[in-house]
Formats: structure tokens, sequence, C-alpha cells
């Protein structure tokens, strides 16, 4: 077959679902990896500026004249237009076309991009991350939607662990990159860099990707008031996850009213969405058993690697004084073995293997990483990051693979884009919740610790000899010898009690968030669609 024909094309006599029209089918190895290739690119490049964007805020604020605290908002506007689109792709794929929403998207983040990195003022930034959040919402569930299409069943275990790589590496490079363009050129280059991998995925969509026949423009009129009430609760609800913690939460009057806000426009919309004829977002395909317990596992499994990712960089660069880019470094083995076994989890899928079995196997041993990680203390050197960090990313690969096939088995052709749309939001809610809630259990735990350390530690330590050393570090900063022994006692109560929480913390969280993704694992079945 050309790997030009179009990639949908159907087969005479074909059933609505089945794999006859898979585009698979329709065309050769080379042009389905060539589209994987093409969709990857695209996801990840918005993937790695999200998370990138995170290590610069400091000298963000610095060059623009803003206080830390304001720069924040680089990166909550971006958030909430990202979160507002995401659920709203499946309906714009069908309304542009997939291939049209891509390269839209990609030509937009593009541009939006290269704007922030001209940005004069934190107000310009802001708006233009806005854009920039808004044309990449629809890239994740675009892409896996056409990759999905692009292989046959048998192949779509395969497909995902490529998928997967990408997913999973790049929130672990994006700091290490961030980190490296800011220290060595400037915060600006962040957004710079995605224009040639923008050219490279926009020249690959261009010349792969096509429309299958069945993606058609909806004849009913435009849900307007569905797409306002989702973008206010969305928008709503993504403030009070990236603002809570600041705030503290609901003793803020302004998070009470997003927390209201939120509910109300997402309640609103629900009911809505429920009894109208062109809704934008399906709830229909909550009927497939397969697709509900998918979805909740891929929030949950979000909840717990998210909550991970944000931990291990703090303790390494607040506790251990690893510089940004050595953290960054010691971070990548994990991204290091999920790439290096996600091609045997796809194997194993393509030899029929039960996904089940390989989901819980995954579930445990990522579990077994992260206690490994309980047992790290100050006086751990980079090395001794090495075998949990693989452990742990051995254990993802056959996670994210499995839960990724099983999750869109029962699915209509027709109905990926709106699909994939729900999985990415339950996956972005999922981290955001995720980091919320561990950024929370940081602040409120570490003054559990210091308390508890105040109370004990002149009992159980050398008190004056380890303030002699916290005191003489501080004189060699340049502090004078009576302001040096008042800070000694406020340095070492906090560094003590946040190794007494990240040690709580990994061991807590790997663990238990596993054992609840593992008691929904077991559950899950295969449908039919």
């Amino acid at each position: 077959m050309s790997g030009t024909e179009p990639i949908g094309q159907r087969t005479s006599g074909a059933d609505s679902v089945g794999d006859a029209q898979l585009v698979g089918v329709q065309t050769d190895k080379w042009t389905r990896w060539m589209i994987a290739i093409a969709v990857m690119v695209s996801a990840v490049m918005e993937l790695v500026d999200t998370s990138a964007v995170n290590v610069s805020l400091p000298y963000i604020a610095g060059n623009l004249s803003a206080s830390v605290d304001q720069a924040t908002w680089v990166l909550t506007s971006h958030l909430i237009a990202n979160a507002v689109v995401l659920p709203l792709s499946g309906w714009l794929a069908n309304y542009f076309g997939r291939r049209r929403l891509l390269i839209l998207s990609v030509a937009g983040f593009t541009l939006a991009s290269i704007f922030c990195g001209l940005a004069p003022t934190l107000t310009t930034l802001v708006t233009f991350r806005i854009l920039q959040g808004a044309a990449g919402g629809s890239l994740q569930p675009t892409s896996r939607a056409i990759m999905l299409e692009a292989f046959p069943r048998e192949e779509r275990g395969q497909a995902m662990a490529l998928w997967g790589v990408g997913i999973v590496i790049a929130p672990i490079v994006a700091p290490m990159l961030g980190g490296w363009l800011t220290t060595n050129h400037s915060w600006r280059w962040i957004f710079f860099v995605n224009l040639p991998v923008s050219v490279l995925g926009l020249f690959l969509v261009w010349n792969y990707v096509f429309d299958p026949p069945y993606i058609r423009r909806p004849s009913t009129p435009v849900d307007y008031w569905g797409m306002g009430l989702l973008a206010i609760g969305i928008a709503a609800l993504q403030v009070v996850f990236d603002r809570g913690q600041e705030d503290d939460w609901f003793s803020s009057h302004f998070i009470v009213m997003m927390t209201v806000i939120a509910l109300i426009g997402l309640i609103s919309f629900t009911i809505w969405e429920l009894r109208s004829s062109n809704a934008v977002v399906h709830f229909r395909l909550f009927r497939y058993r397969t697709f509900v317990t998918g979805t909740t596992l891929s929030l949950v499994l979000f909840f717990a690697l998210y909550g991970s990712i944000v931990l291990l960089p703090l303790f390494m660069q607040e506790l251990l004084n690893f510089p940004a880019v050595t953290a960054g470094v010691w971070n990548s083995p994990r991204g290091m073995a999920t790439m290096a076994v996600m091609p045997l989890a796809g194997y194993l899928i393509a030899r029929r293997w039960d996904m089940r079995a390989l989901l819980t196997g995954g579930l445990i041993v990522s579990a077994i990483g992260g206690y490994m990680f309980s047992y790290l203390n100050l006086n751990v050197g980079p090395w001794n990051f090495l075998w949990p960090e693989i452990v742990m990313g051995a254990g993802l690969s056959f996670m994210f693979v499995p839960l990724a096939t099983i999750t869109v088995d029962p699915i209509p052709q027709e109905e990926m884009g709106y699909a994939t749309s729900l999985i990415a939001l339950a996956r972005n809610l999922g981290a955001g919740i995720g980091i919320s809630v561990f950024a929370t259990f940081v602040a409120r735990r570490e003054q559990f610790h210091q308390l508890r350390l105040a109370a004990s530690m002149a009992a159980k330590h050398n008190l004056p000899a380890i303030t002699s050393q916290f005191q003489g570090y501080l004189m060699r900063q340049g502090e004078n010898s009576g302001h040096a022994a008042r800070q000694a006692l406020t340095l070492m109560s906090h560094q003590f009690a946040a190794a007494g929480l990240y040690a709580e913390l990994s061991r807590w969280v790997p663990p238990n968030g596993d054992a609840v993704i593992y008691r929904g694992a077991v559950r899950v079945d295969y449908e039919k669609a």
C-alpha cells in the first residue's frame, strides 16, 4: 500500500467497529511507525515544555521584575487553558478533522512559544502562555487517538510502548533540560527550543497522517453552553489545585469561592451534557466497564507517580545539596529504565500475554522500587539512587503499556477521539491532585517533625556538636557568629524535620498508591465493543 493512502479507508464489507476499519490494515509497517513518530514528537514537545518551565520560575521573576508568587501564574495560566481544552479534544477532532487539528495545534503551540520567549513583561508572558496551553491541550489525546487507529489491534501494545516512552520520559528529562538552558543560556530558550522540534513534527504529520473516512463534522449546532460550563468548572478547579496550598486552602476566601464555582460549573455541565443531543463530551463511553476501570486507574496512577516525581528532586536539592542539573541527571535512570523495558512489555502483549497479569506485576515491582527509596538518608550519594530508580522505572513500563491498551480495547473507532480526551483529562486531574496533596502533606508534616524533634533532639543527640557544625557552615557563608548561632538551630531543625518527612513520604506514596491501583487492576476485565 502507498504511504499516502488515507489512513482510515474502509475495506469492502467491513463492519462498523471491526479490525478491517483499523488504519493498520490499510497501511504498510513503515508508514504506521512514521505516523507513531509524528504524533509522539508533537505530544512530547508539549509535555517537555510544560515541565521545563517549572525550574526557571525564579529566573523569569527576576528578569521580568516580578515576585516568584506572581511568576507562578506562568504555570497556572498554561495549566488552566490546557485543562479546559483537553476534554473538548474529541469534539474538536470531529469538527476540524484530526489531521487539521493536529497541524493547527502544533503550529499554534510553536507560534505562542516564540512569543513567550520574546515577552517583555510578565503580563505578556502569561497571555501567550494561555494561548500556548490552549493550543497544546489537544495534542496528547489527538495524537494518541491517531496512533491507536494507525495500528491493528494485535500491534497496539507495541504502539503504546513507544507512546509510553515519550510520556514517561518527558516529565523526568524536562527539568534537567530546563535547568541547563536556563543556567547556560536564558529562560527564553526553554520556549525557543520548541521551534526545530515543531518543524519536524509538522513535516511528519503533513506527509503521513490522514483522517479516517468516518471523521465527519457534526451536523448539529455547536454546544456553546456545554463548552462554557466546562471551561468555567475546569478552570476554577485547576486554580484550586494550583493555588490551594499557597493560599492555605479553605482558610482562603478565594479558594472557597473557586471551589464553589468549580462544583457549580461541573455539576451543571454534567446535567446539561446528559440531556444534550449534541454533547461535546460523550459520557456514554462510561457504559464500558473496562473504560471506566482503566480511566480510574490512570487517575490514581498519575496521582501516585507525580507525587514521587515532585518529591525526589526536592530531596536531592534541599537536603543533599545537589545542583539542579545533577538532580536532573540522577532522576533520569527511572526514565531510561522505562524506555529500555517498554518494548519488552509491548512484545509480550503482542504475544498475547495476559495484560492484567502484566499490569499487576508492574504495580508490585514499582511498589518495591518505592519502598527502596524509603531507606535513603542524608548520608547517601548519587549512586544510591540508581537501583531504586531502575526498579521503579521497570515497573512503570509494565503498568503504562497494558493499562493504555486495555482501557480503549472496547471503544468503537468513531469514539476513539472522545475516549482519549477523557483519559488524558483523568491523567491530568490525577497529576494535579497528587501534586497538591503532597505539597500540602510536605508543609504540614514538616511542621510536625520540627515540633517532635525540638522536644527530643537534646536527649537523643549531641546537640552542642551538631549546632556547632551548622554554625560553622553559616559563618563560612559570611554570617557573623551571633546571627549564625541563632540561625543554626532553625536550619538544623528544618533539615532533620525534612529528612524525616521525605522518608515518611517515600514509604507512603508509591507502595500505598500502588496498592490502591492494584485492588482496581485485578478487577479489570475484557469487554467486546
